[in-house]
């Protein structure tokens, strides 16, 4: 039976294949048409270069940059048409382009820059018409209809067992064209690593300063050793790439995701934790336990830490059989042939990628909440145990009561002022943090997702918190928490630190993310800053950013970051008059949004985040 899925499966790939030379074809045809009834000469010459393109990539292999590039855009169209895709990306775009732009534009210069950047233009326009059917929930959580269409550039290729920088003129080209359009599409990423020029980490802020959320860094220095690790081949992790937000993976090499999608709400299985196992939003006990703060009875701070671990490990045994029930169905009815066939071994293997056809397979979990986590934790032992200041059952019936009232605000105030905040580089609650994420951590990694032991490397589970907008729903679902949140806001996005409790500064910031266990999340730990316009206006502020970023990445060991260059001012007068805002482009989680299309939630989450200054 298997030897005849394999034949079936291989035999789809050549019927795809062709359908795919018959899509270059029709556009060709379309092209020429349009070409015979148009009167200006300029668009006649580009539509009959258009159709000669096309005609020759149906079945021969790109000679020029412009028919890379076309090449590129019908193979993502297509993938997006036949899975309804999400953070279908581009990989390493200036490293496999890159030949063919030398060869026009540097050496025979049959191409000038300005023309190639005007292509690369044109293909980031054509992202913007596709556009991914979701469901109510999942459009709550993707806020702006994101497609997550990363383009990775910089880093480092190995090179006779040597690391190289990877930047070259393409790298800037692409970076440049990203910067002049300011759109949403694509979510571009930058791989950093130690040895990366000043003359291009200048040229990365300086499209920073132009305020559209781009670029994102990712940092060679943990993502590539952490990689081998795990058992991927040296070659293969210096070749790695962002997916979709902040997710890494090998491009052409690795199985059908590298996201789970079943996130795990922390501040709703800490409230649990609290409650001797009972959700705070539905009443049901999932899990009972002895122990809840309205009985009183937690003898000691070590005893909530040791039911959090119980319920934490409950939860995530939890989201892994949701997760395994949902890759078995896919791989039953929605096979990816043509994606399959341009990932390595699945023909060899005769597999889809869902069957586990790829060389690598590795899923991450996804987590929310996680800064609202370290903050209430670090408030119930500092307040309730250490200083005994407020009473367990007290605690609890304000939370039930969602703080209202003038004693409960009281309480609430001494819980956001009283208590260590995470993002101000206070032990006391960075460490407590990563002490209470470290379980989940261990529990996620006992698992093995459908494709192990069917083929690839890996078939295993690691953290991620790319968390992209579900931070607002998920809030909208969460009860009060002893952070001093109030019930039904929204909780805290990616890494970062809960919206307003950051105050020391986007250095202190850096300090506590780097305290977590990063080379463990190997599903990217995001970070998102918000600087005011302000900061940026002069040279030497330009440098204080390139320093901060070289901080972060090599002396805390950072994972990622992005930065939103906009003012609060800016973005409540967006929400006021939308219509004169249509094109302010804001940084949402790892992807960027047209402001005006979030909704009144979402844009209130980006207005409250901490602003700062260098």
């Amino acid at each position: 039976l298997e030897d005849l899925h394999g034949e079936q499966f291989l035999k789809a790939i050549d019927i795809v294949l062709e359908a795919v030379s018959e899509h270059c074809k029709r556009y060709a045809g379309l092209a020429r048409s349009m070409a015979a009834t148009e009167s200006r000469e300029s668009r006649r010459d580009e539509l009959l270069a258009i159709a000669e393109n096309c005609d020759f990539i149906a079945h021969e292999p790109p000679k020029t940059f412009w028919q890379a590039l076309q090449l590129c855009y019908f193979i993502q169209l297509i993938l997006q048409i036949e899975s309804n895709g999400h953070s279908v990306s581009f990989g390493r775009m200036d490293q496999y382009l890159y030949p063919y732009y030398r060869r026009d534009v540097e050496l025979a210069q049959s191409l000038d820059r300005e023309h190639a950047i005007e292509l690369l233009h044109c293909c980031w326009l054509k992202l913007l018409e596709v556009n991914k059917i979701r469901s109510g929930s999942h459009s709550k959580a993707s806020a702006g209809s994101p497609l997550y269409q990363n383009v990775t550039i910089g880093g480092q290729n190995l090179v006779d067992g040597n690391a190289q920088d990877a930047v070259n003129p393409l790298s800037y080209a692409i970076l440049e064209s990203c910067g002049r359009l300011r759109s949403t599409q694509p979510n571009l990423s930058v791989r950093y690593h130690a040895g990366m020029s000043n003359d291009f980490l200048d040229a990365c802020v300086q499209v920073i300063r132009c305020g559209f959320g781009m670029p994102a860094f990712n940092n060679d220095e943990i993502v590539i050793p952490e990689f081998i690790k795990l058992g991927i081949e040296p070659q293969d992790a210096y070749d790695y790439a962002a997916i979709g937000c902040i997710e890494t993976a090998v491009g052409g090499k690795w199985g059908y995701r590298c996201t789970g999608m079943s996130f795990i709400n922390f501040a709703r299985v800490m409230l649990a934790t609290l409650e001797g196992g009972r959700d705070a939003t539905s009443g049901q006990v999932f899990l009972p336990q002895e122990h809840a703060l309205s009985k009183g009875n937690f003898d000691s701070f070590e005893q909530v830490l040791a039911d959090w671990d119980t319920q934490i490990r409950y939860y995530t045994r939890k989201s892994i059989e949701i997760e395994y029930v949902v890759d078995t169905m896919l791989e039953e009815n929605v096979h990816d042939i043509l994606c399959s066939a341009l990932v390595d071994d699945c023909i060899e293997r005769a597999k889809s990628i869902k069957q586990g056809g790829a060389k690598y397979d590795w899923v991450s979990g996804l987590q929310v909440g996680i800064a609202n986590l370290g903050n209430s934790l670090a408030a119930v032992k500092k307040l309730v145990f250490d200083q005994g200041v407020i009473g367990q059952q007290e605690l609890a019936k304000a939370l039930a009561e969602d703080f209202e009232g003038l004693t409960h605000e009281q309480l609430r105030q001494r819980l956001i002022n009283g208590a260590p905040k995470y993002g101000n580089d206070e032990d006391s609650v960075d460490m407590l943090l990563a002490r209470a994420y470290q379980t989940y951590i261990d529990e996620l990694k006992l698992y093995h997702n459908p494709r192990y032991g069917r083929g690839p490397i890996g078939g295993n589970y690691y953290a991620g918190t790319s968390s992209i907008s579900a931070n607002v729903p998920f809030g909208a679902q969460t009860m009060a928490t002893p952070d001093g949140r109030k019930a039904h806001s929204p909780l805290a996005e990616g890494a970062s630190p809960a919206s307003g409790t950051d105050h020391l500064g986007p250095t202190a910031v850096i300090s506590s993310v780097g305290k977590l266990p990063t080379g463990s999340i190997l599903g990217g730990v995001l970070l998102n800053q918000k600087l005011n316009p302000a900061t940026l206006e002069n040279e030497s502020d330009k440098q204080k950013l390139m320093v901060l970023l070289r901080t972060f990445f090599e002396v805390h060991k950072g994972w990622h970051i992005q930065y939103n260059i906009v003012s609060r001012e800016t973005l409540l007068e967006a929400k006021k008059h939308p219509d004169q805002y249509r094109d302010l482009v804001v940084r949402v989680a790892g992807y960027s949004a047209f402001f005006t299309a979030l909704s009144p939630d979402a844009q209130d989450d980006i207005i409250a985040r901490t602003e700062h200054t260098l």
